[in-house]
């Protein structure tokens, strides 16, 4: 079962066809009982009128055996006194049930005397005013409204189901009486049963209907889906982050989420071919430092007094800094935080400028939250770079602007043009050519730089300084407890 309906196709359709079976049988059921309940009120009104028909003759002082109403076809009636003895009936009725009396014979016809005693005591009793037990009626009177019961009645040989409607009449001679008619329910019968019979062999073929729609509409709505997923597996199995999944020319969830994908794919493959980048700039500079102290070695093994010892140090410090460099960048790769503690940056930068020949520094108090190690390996980085295009002057700047702690470090050398100010934070990236990797460096300051700046929620760009050099400004939040104080 799990497997049968472990697709959203099926569980779609299998959704869609609940909820029209449950929708379809709520309205079905309505249908029928509102169906049902109309042709009883119907059969309720014709009823109530037949009842009234003979009430009508009743109040009349029509004799019970000339009354018209008892020989209607297909109408039951009896008519009944205050004691529920039965006075007259239909002629063709046999057996009656649902009206309270069960007697189809009339009791015995008394004399024309006894006839006119009961006049003479109604005279009498409507002289003196009599009322009925649940409502006053006065000679002649029929009662307003009926009650209504449900029984069946055999006519002629044939039982039927009936609606009754009981009338009550004060008739002048003979008291109070209870006129029940009824009126046959076969075609409330009738018409829910074709209505039954057209719900249970439509509702299954709608189903069926909804079912084949919703799984053809579904099927060709994830379509697109299946052709994302077998090109994501092809691209999977096969490495090659160059391929891109189809995109539907729809603007539906689908072509948003195989836009996503693909561009999910192309950030993967720019983030790989980086990391083979990095990987294969990272061997390169590893391999000079390292072939010039193998070659050291070599030569002091076989002729010590040739030994460069100045050279083998300088050549294993180099290879320690990138070695530190690499994994300082591969550790902010990982996504490492930096340790919010409170770095005062004026102090920081006046401390990495000390003992550097040309360095002003120009600072106020500014705190931010993060790394001490960390920023002040950006100000050495940007100051070390600065010492290598400066003609003779560094500027450090400290200040407040707005919520922001703002360092800018400028030089008097030849600047950075425009085009180049965002590729020299590229890893490895050296603008000239000419400079040797001894004086120019492996390519890494600026690169780390920054990227220890977002890492602390701040900005590091290039710029022109006054002074017609370059300008790199480090932009980072304030202190929570500086936030928002006023600049000195």
């Amino acid at each position: 079962m799990s497997r049968l309906f472990g697709s959203v196709r099926s569980r779609a359709t299998l959704g869609a066809t609940l909820v029209v079976a449950v929708a379809l049988v709520a309205a079905g059921a309505a249908v029928l009982l509102s169906l049902r309940a109309n042709l009883t009120g119907e059969a309720g009104t014709r009823a109530e009128r037949s009842a009234q028909a003979v009430a009508s003759e009743l109040a009349a002082r029509i004799p019970l055996d000339k009354l018209s109403g008892l020989d209607a076809e297909d109408v039951p009636v009896q008519i009944v006194d205050e004691d529920g003895v039965l006075l007259a009936a239909s002629e063709d009725l046999e057996r009656i049930s649902g009206t309270g009396t069960a007697e189809v014979t009339p009791a015995p016809t008394r004399s024309g005397a006894d006839d006119d005693r009961d006049r003479e005591d109604g005279d009498r009793d409507d002289d003196s005013g009599r009322s009925g037990d649940d409502e006053s009626l006065e000679p002649g009177e029929i009662a307003q409204g009926a009650s209504y019961t449900n029984g069946t009645a055999t006519i002629d040989g044939d039982t039927e189901d009936y609606r009754f409607a009981a009338v009550e009449v004060e008739t002048p001679d003979r008291g109070r009486l209870t006129v029940h008619a009824g009126s046959p329910l076969a075609a409330e019968h009738s018409a829910v049963g074709t209505a039954l019979t057209a719900m249970l062999i439509g509702f299954p073929l709608l189903l069926g209907v909804v079912a084949g729609v919703t799984w053809l509409v579904t099927g060709r709505a994830l379509r697109p889906v299946e052709g994302i997923r077998r090109e994501m597996a092809a691209i999977t199995a096969s490495e090659d982050l160059r391929r891109r999944v189809p995109e539907p020319a729809t603007h539906d969830e689908i072509a948003r989420l195989a836009r996503t994908t693909n561009a999910t794919l192309a950030a993967l493959e720019a983030s790989v071919e980086r990391q083979r980048s990095f990987v294969a700039d990272a061997s390169h500079e590893l391999r000079s430092p390292i072939a010039s102290l193998r070659t050291q070695l070599e030569v002091a093994a076989a002729h010590p007094e040739l030994l460069d010892l100045d050279g083998a140090v300088e050549d294993t410090v180099r290879l320690q800094n990138l070695a530190g460099d690499l994994l300082l960048l591969a550790r902010l790769d990982a996504g490492e935080r930096p340790v919010g503690t409170r770095v005062d940056l004026a102090a920081l930068a006046r401390e990495e400028a000390a003992g550097r020949e040309g360095v002003s520094v120009e600072a106020e108090p500014v705190e931010v939250s993060g790394s001490r190690g960390q920023l002040g390996r950006v100000l050495a980085n940007l100051l070390d770079n600065a010492e290598r295009h400066a003609r003779e002057r560094i500027t450090v700047t400290v200040r407040r602007e707005g919520g922001e702690a703002v360092v800018g470090v400028a030089d008097d050398g030849e600047g950075v043009a425009e085009a180049d100010r965002e590729r020299i934070f590229e890893r490895f990236v050296r603008l000239d050519a000419a400079r040797s990797r001894d004086d120019g460096g492996a390519g890494l300051g600026l690169a780390i730089a920054r990227d220890v700046a977002v890492r602390h929620g701040g900005t590091l760009t290039a710029g022109a300084a006054p002074a017609g050099g370059a300008l790199f400004e480090l932009r980072l939040p304030l202190a929570g407890a500086d936030r928002g104080a006023p600049r000195a």
